[in-house]
């Protein structure tokens, strides 16, 4: 019997043992399934490009597998979709793909920056894109955000599988060249050789400091201090997003092999680029997954260094699940600068307040320094791991 919208039980073959088992990501993948196991029986094909597999399509049981955005010839498309396969064609005209297996790189998201500058990179025309899009009321273009970034979603707890992740939040505004900024990158290095993963919210300031100090751990400390030095000379994404990029590629061009570290930025805020040290960048169109993600999944704690509304919200964003233990034990909480979160913006004295008795107090830490920051954090947590 063929599955049918009117009979979706019939659509429940056996599946393979794991997602992870079920999923293909890449052409070897596909050849490898096919090769290993004979059948892609109960698979998720996941935007691979089939259009050179039309016989291993035609001759393997298929029936139940979902084929997500795979460009195929009309024979096989035909074949399969007769066969019991529902497939999902890829949506032409597209700056991004809404079914893509992998989370971006900054090389893919900034290509084109060198010839045509930041208006032509995939990064900003999918922004453009979502301008256009967002408040038409398009049921269509919002199932392809959505289905984007549950996609995205995927790609990042495959990453992050088994990683014991910092996360290190901070305000966009933090200039290069400047003293917060350098400490920000310190604190990023220190995570990285501690054997954490660092995760950011992906774009400028606090965010890109800290991914640019995992990228430089695994050097010298004098690299970290040199491309300090280079990319003060681009000190703000504004006016120029092109020379902001560029002067991160040439750090990137002078030390090639850096340290790996995530990204989780959105397309929400348009005036926020992601920056060029993570190497692996969530980009989400919904800020609000983007902001519950990254929080989420920062399972080895998170470090707040001065902000504004934004990472006052993601102090309490944190707190709430830590509150209730709704995500299990409470995870490690470190606020930096004594003064701001105490005067400026007095965010302690509440979080304080909202722990105490409870099992997160001994889980929270207010400290002056971001080397204080690093040592804190790293005596609640043991046994990290990190992502490569």
């Amino acid at each position: 019997m063929q599955p049918t919208s009117e009979d979706p039980e019939s659509f429940a073959p056996a599946l393979p043992e794991t997602a992870v088992d079920r999923e293909i990501e890449t052409l070897a993948e596909f050849d490898e399934t096919v090769a290993a196991r004979g059948t892609l029986a109960g698979h998720r094909v996941q935007a691979v490009d089939l259009t050179q597999r039309t016989d291993r399509l035609l001759a393997a049981d298929v029936a139940g597998a979902v084929f997500l955005g795979c460009p195929m010839e009309p024979a096989a498309a035909a074949h399969v979709r007769a066969a019991g396969a529902l497939v999902f064609p890829p949506v032409p005209g597209l700056p991004f793909d809404p079914y893509r297996g992998h989370l971006y790189t900054p090389d893919e998201l900034f290509d084109g920056l060198s010839a045509g500058g930041y208006e032509a990179t995939p990064d900003a025309r999918a922004y453009a894109w979502f301008q256009r899009t967002k408040a038409d009321g398009d049921v269509f273009a919002s199932m392809l955000r959505s289905v984007h970034d549950d996609s995205v979603s995927d790609a990042l707890d495959e990453l992050l599988a088994g990683a014991r992740v910092v996360g290190v939040m901070g305000g966009h505004a933090m200039a290069r060249g400047t003293q917060e900024y350098a400490g920000a990158a310190r604190l990023g290095r220190t995570l990285a050789r501690a054997g954490f993963t660092v995760a950011t919210g992906g774009g400028p300031g606090a965010m890109e400091a800290a991914n640019l100090g995992a990228y430089t751990a695994p050097y010298a400390d004098a690299v970290l201090d040199e491309s300090l030095q280079l990319l003060g000379k681009a000190p703000s994404f504004t006016p120029s997003v092109t020379d902001w990029a560029a002067a991160a590629f040439d750090v990137r061009a002078r030390w090639p092999r850096g340290g790996a570290s995530v990204g989780i930025p959105t397309w929400f805020y348009g005036h926020e680029p992601p920056n060029a040290f993570a190497a692996h960048l969530a980009k989400y169109f919904a800020n609000a997954t983007r902001e519950d993600g990254l929080l989420a999944r920062s399972n080895a704690g998170v470090i707040f260094l001065p902000g504004a509304a934004g990472t006052v919200q993601e102090i309490f964003d944190n707190a709430t699940p830590n509150y209730y233990e709704s995500r299990g034990e409470p995870t490690p909480m470190v606020l930096v600068d004594r003064d701001h979160w105490t005067r400026k913006l007095p965010a302690w004295p509440l979080l304080q307040a909202l722990a105490r008795g409870r099992s997160m107090e001994a889980r929270i830490a207010l400290v002056d320094t971001v080397e204080e920051a690093g040592e804190v954090l790293g005596r609640m947590v043991s046994n990290p791991r990190r992502v490569k």
